[in-house]
């Protein structure tokens, strides 16, 4: 599952490049949408983000897309790697920016972890 996103005078750091903050908040808005896409009506909560890598710095104005894959199914919980690449607006090739894996846990109401229902065939 892709999403894009444009880097906006709003995200930069003191440097002018992406502040990682945005990256990371990103990151974890796409694997929890990629999540209730797969698993429509349940509870999700971040569990873990992997080791972040930031491969590049991104500037001003550069596209942003976040490939989002479900890399583990567990019992509670689900595992995404997420890659990204960046496109300068004066460039023609993308580039690898950052990688991670998220993973969520199913949770009740009350926040306990619960099993996470079978998937359903797409």
């Amino acid at each position: 599952m892709d999403f894009r996103t444009l880097v906006r005078q709003e995200h930069l750091n003191q440097h002018g490049n992406l502040f990682g903050g945005y990256m990371l908040l990103w990151v974890d808005e796409y694997a929890y949408l990629a999540a209730i896409e797969d698993y429509p009506c349940v509870r999700f909560v971040t569990r873990a983000m992997d080791a972040v890598s930031f491969t590049q710095s991104v500037k001003l104005g550069a596209v942003l897309t976040f490939t989002v894959t479900r890399a583990r199914i567990g019992n509670t919980s689900v595992t995404y790697d997420v890659n990204v690449s960046a496109r300068d607006i004066s460039a023609h090739e993308p580039y690898q920016a950052f990688h991670t894996s998220v993973t969520l846990c199913a949770v009740t109401e009350d926040g306990q972890k619960c099993p996470l229902p079978k998937l359903d065939a797409k």
